[in-house]
């Protein structure tokens, strides 16, 4: 009998774990731990966030699901990996041992290195339902006093199509209570130019978010290093292509949503041979870790080096697309190893991102993710909006089945223009 471990319950890990239990043997155990006891669609945040659903809309408590499906399932956050011994140390004093250990606990939210930024600080965050939550009670107390806004995505952000998202989204809010025109907004970014995303770029992602950006009134800033917060005032350094210093800015703002830098979970950080500085997990094509080969990765906490060097420290994002395809490559791999054999699954890293609008959306698709690539395109159109509503139906109701549903996974792929789902 296997112990099979899946550390972490988002959408990686819950999806792990469902397709790990169908692929494990009756005798073997599939364990998620997670530092909550629900599921949230992190993806759906931004609308939480300006009261476009609430938290009961996106959570699902998972326990009842997994039981269902002979998945054991303990709500305990991790307090250290010891890899050598191959356990793992909980925050409340308990143990668990493995034979098989995948990660997929997302990232650790670095608002303590940029002073005054985040929740417990002067900016609002969209990461985590939770702060969502307190951004939509920001929200409600900001229309009733409106003024300037800044929106963006600090020094070493890896998922700045969000903070595009929520720029728009709130843009379109503002219009709808006709209070557009008492809001200025600014959009903040440590990419070098609009539309970089992390990724040098999708298509004509430049032209076309630079456009969108214009329409809707929103001025921006490239290159952005924010050096402080305080209470209504943002203090940036703006550089060159060189990095030096081209000009310092103040930005007053009555209202500000800033997605800070990711690294790595507490119980990961520092562990050599596991980790890269940042503390996310080294995998090799197969998922798996160089130094420790019973121990997988997929999603937001595995090490990405970026495609290229910019002026301000740029990170790579992880969409639900690529997840959906480490996923399936570290199952197949852990099962492969179950069975006496050796990994041969390695995924696609295929991205798909859907920035919804409010009114309408943008879709950026790069195959694969990091260049040179075989497809790369970005369009607009309403119909992003209703791909990105049916994603969501479709993975909470695979969060509460354990399968995909087919008819949500034809509409949806019906709606990219996409036959399948797949993981190379």
């Amino acid at each position: 009998m296997a112990k099979i471990i899946v550390l972490g319950g988002g959408i990686a890990g819950t999806t792990l774990a469902y397709e790990m239990r169908e692929k494990a043997g009756p005798n073997d155990q599939v364990t998620l731990i997670s530092d909550s006891p629900t599921f949230h669609f992190v993806p759906s945040n931004p609308w939480v966030a300006v009261n476009w659903r609430t938290p009961d809309n996106i959570k699902v408590e998972l326990k009842p699901y997994l039981e269902r499906k002979n998945i054991d399932f303990i709500p305990k956050a991790a307090k250290r990996l010891h890899p050598d011994e191959n356990r793992i140390e909980l925050e409340d004093g308990t143990e668990v041992t493995y034979d098989y250990l995948a990660i997929t606990t997302g990232p650790r939210l670095a608002f303590d290195e940029i002073p005054g930024l985040g929740p417990d600080g002067f900016t609002k965050s969209i990461c985590h339902v939770d702060h969502a939550v307190e951004a939509a009670k920001e929200w409600d107390k900001f229309v009733e006093n409106p003024g300037p806004m800044i929106v963006g995505a600090a020094q070493l952000a890896s998922c700045f199509g969000p903070a595009y998202e929520y720029a728009f989204i709130a843009d379109t809010e503002l219009r709808k209570k006709k209070i557009r025109h008492k809001v200025p907004m600014t959009f903040v970014t440590s990419e070098p130019y609009i539309g970089h995303l992390g990724l040098g770029g999708v298509g004509n992602s430049k032209d076309l978010l630079e456009g969108v950006l214009r329409d809707r009134h929103i001025n921006w800033i490239t290159n952005a290093k924010i050096d402080k917060i305080e209470e209504n005032t943002m203090f940036i350094t703006e550089v060159d292509d060189n990095g030096e210093t081209k000009k310092k800015h103040e930005l007053p703002f009555n209202y500000s949503m800033i997605l800070p830098a990711f690294t790595g979970i507490d119980a990961v950080m520092g562990i050599e041979g596991l980790v890269n500085p940042r503390g996310f997990i080294i995998v090799d094509e197969y998922q798996r870790n160089p130094t420790y080969d019973n121990i997988f990765a997929a999603g937001v906490c595995i090490a990405i080096a970026p495609p290229e060097t910019t002026p301000v420290p740029t990170g790579v994002p992880k969409t639900g697309y690529m997840i959906e395809s480490m996923v399936c490559a570290t199952v197949g791999n852990i099962a492969e190893l179950l069975n006496g054999k050796q990994p041969s699954h390695t995924a696609t890293w295929n991205a798909i991102c859907l920035a919804d609008m409010g009114d309408s959306g943008i879709a950026f698709v790069a195959m694969p993710q990091i260049p040179p690539r075989n497809v790369t395109w970005a369009k607009q159109g309403k119909w992003v909006h209703a791909a990105k509503v049916m994603f969501e139906k479709y993975h909470l109701r695979k969060v509460k089945t354990g399968k995909t549903d087919p008819y949500y996974e034809r509409q949806f792929l019906k709606l990219l223009g996409i036959t399948k789902l797949d993981c190379g």
